[in-house]
């Protein structure tokens, strides 16, 4: 299935996309996504419904992030090899994890906000784990039976808070308001055979600037899920983004940051495509 939210923002409704593509409304039913809905046992009762049974969202919606009221967003850094060679860093022998404040999360095609003063925003296409039961100490070969499903995310970063003004963590230049684009849709697990290989790309002003496949992760989701299940209680509704190919603007000879009016693209196979719009704040 793929789940999404559409309408004004802070006023979404819950729906699924059927199989021609169209929206189906499902507030008649649900009042919304919540962590509750992503158990195993409520996604396999979403599942028996008939989409085409439920009635037609016409036009073309604003789509915001597939689910609320979510408690950690977690990020996963250097988790590609070939973006860890072009960051000149060391392959790490742990998984490096950051917060992403939830104040940042956005939808798909939202506009992103370039703080003031931001002078290094930059992009960085990822997969999203969403954690469907809650998990503790959960070993890597049953990890991936806690996923409800997986996202397209765009970890947008202000390089200058996260490497010059970090205070030595990366977080606070991964926070600002809507630094967190997520959607469009939640894919349930079932959708996706191998998370292990999936085709990732982003484009800016319509250039490519990433182009990667999951396959080159260093830490795969399972061990990620599992590693932060040792660290921390994962709960239904968190989102694990998991890192990102290379091609950051950072990574460019000189670097290539992001300004008013540029335009990013991104997708990965299976989970659909985000659009944003750089403004001024």
């Amino acid at each position: 299935m793929k789940l999404l939210r559409y309408g004004p923002k802070g006023h979404e409704k819950p729906g699924i996309l059927d199989d021609t593509g169209a929206i189906r409304d499902l507030s008649g039913l649900v009042d919304d996504y919540t962590p509750r809905h992503l158990s195993p046992h409520a996604l396999s009762a979403l599942r028996a419904l008939d989409p085409l049974m439920l009635p037609m969202v016409e036009g073309n919606p604003r789509l915001g992030v597939p689910w609320t009221g979510i408690p950690k967003y977690v990020a996963v850094g250097l988790n590609y090899r070939a973006h860890a060679v072009e960051a000149k860093m060391r392959i790490p022998e742990e998984p490096i994890l950051f917060p992403k404040w939830t104040s940042c999360l956005s939808g798909p095609f939202d506009d992103i906000v370039k703080p003031k003063g931001s002078t290094k925003l930059d992009w960085e296409a990822e997969l999203g784990i969403v954690i469907g039961s809650r998990a503790r100490q959960v070993p890597a070969e049953e990890a991936l039976s806690q996923v409800a499903g997986y996202c397209v995310a765009n970890d947008v970063s202000e390089r200058m808070y996260q490497v010059e003004k970090s205070g030595g963590q990366w977080g606070k230049g991964k926070g600002f308001d809507s630094f967190g684009p997520v959607g469009p849709y939640l894919v349930t697990a079932d959708e996706i055979k191998d998370p292990q290989n999936l085709d990732i790309w982003l484009k800016v002003n319509g250039k490519t600037m990433q182009e990667g496949n999951t396959s080159d992760m260093i830490f795969s989701c399972a061990q990620l899920l599992s590693y932060c299940s040792h660290v921390m209680t994962l709960e239904a509704g968190d989102i694990i983004i998991t890192g990102t190919p290379p091609g950051v603007g950072m990574g460019f000879d000189p670097p290539r940051f992001l300004d008013a009016g540029d335009v990013i693209e991104l997708g990965i196979t299976g989970l659909g495509t985000q659009r944003q719009t750089v403004i001024s704040e």
